[in-house]
């Protein structure tokens, strides 16, 4: 990561786009290929949820160079090399990740810097890197940095200081969230007494800087009004929350009945793609 002020004077963290090729010993130059890791872990997250086997926009190229590596090792037949990143996909990277020693949530199929990296040695180069992040805490919930980092910029973003419910690696903690908020880069947020123009402009602050992001109203479930919201290309989701984010590509809800997103219409962006843009 780099540091700049961006065009609104603030100091901002960049992802640098830095390739990192590793290769097994003796194997120099013997990598072919580029996976960026971005479209590799959003693919992750969107394609599980699909009805068919669609390509995540842009992602197909790097998809394979992980299917066909998961291949080359054993966890993955050749006929699922093809570019989407589906439930197939995800079980046999979870298998991988097993492999190398992960457990729990770091075993859940959602590629991570490390296993990828691994897995990228002497097969092919990895860019734009991503991570979480190192866990911390914000108004007293559980959340990784990236994270809080999103949050401060949507409060920015929508003019308030927002009042937070539920923070993520939190599991159990809510039997009503589904597990969303077992892993990271999940959150609940207060909305209880807020104006319908407040509420859309909460959500609308939410998405813009990356969260897959949804006023919860009690006639959907046993909740107050609340903001529910997932870090999209969070590498530490858990698997719902990844789900979610797939939902919330696709146009639904999040929730189990998979209803239409009735949400402000906001172009669907990464936090790193929004770092980008208004650096």
């Amino acid at each position: 990561m780099t540091s700049r002020l961006n065009r609104r004077g603030f100091l901002t963290a960049v992802p640098c786009a830095v390739a990192v090729t590793a290769l097994a010993p003796g194997t120099a130059g013997a990598s072919t290929g580029t996976a960026d890791m971005e479209l590799v872990v959003l693919a992750a997250q969107l394609d599980p949820v699909k009805a068919d086997t669609g390509i995540t926009t842009g992602a197909g190229a790097s998809v394979r160079l992980v299917e066909t590596a998961l291949a080359d090792l054993g966890y993955l037949a050749r006929q699922y090399v093809d570019g989407h990143f589906g439930t197939s996909t995800r079980s046999a990277y979870a298998r991988w990740q097993a492999h190398l020693g992960y457990t729990g949530l770091a075993a859940n199929g959602l590629p991570g810097r490390t296993s990828l990296t691994t897995l990228a040695s002497g097969r092919f180069q990895v860019t734009r890197l991503i991570t979480p992040g190192a866990r911390t805490t914000y108004q007293g919930f559980p959340f990784n940095a990236r994270t809080v980092a999103m949050l401060h910029e949507a409060e920015r973003l929508a003019g308030r200081r927002f009042v937070v419910e539920q923070g993520s690696y939190s599991p159990g903690n809510d039997p009503t969230s589904a597990g969303t908020h077992d892993g990271g880069g999940a959150v609940d947020i207060d909305a209880e007494a807020l104006t319908t123009a407040q509420r859309t402009a909460v959500v609308t602050a939410l998405r813009r800087v990356g969260f897959a992001a949804w006023l919860r109203s009690p006639s959907q479930g046993q909740w107050p009004w609340h903001f529910h919201a997932i870090a999209v290309n969070d590498t530490d989701l858990s698997t719902p929350a990844q789900d979610q984010v797939g939902d919330y590509y696709l146009g639904r809800n999040g929730l189990a009945d998979n209803g239409p997103d009735n949400g402000p219409k906001v172009p669907k962006v990464t936090w790193e793609g929004y770092l980008r843009a208004t650096a």
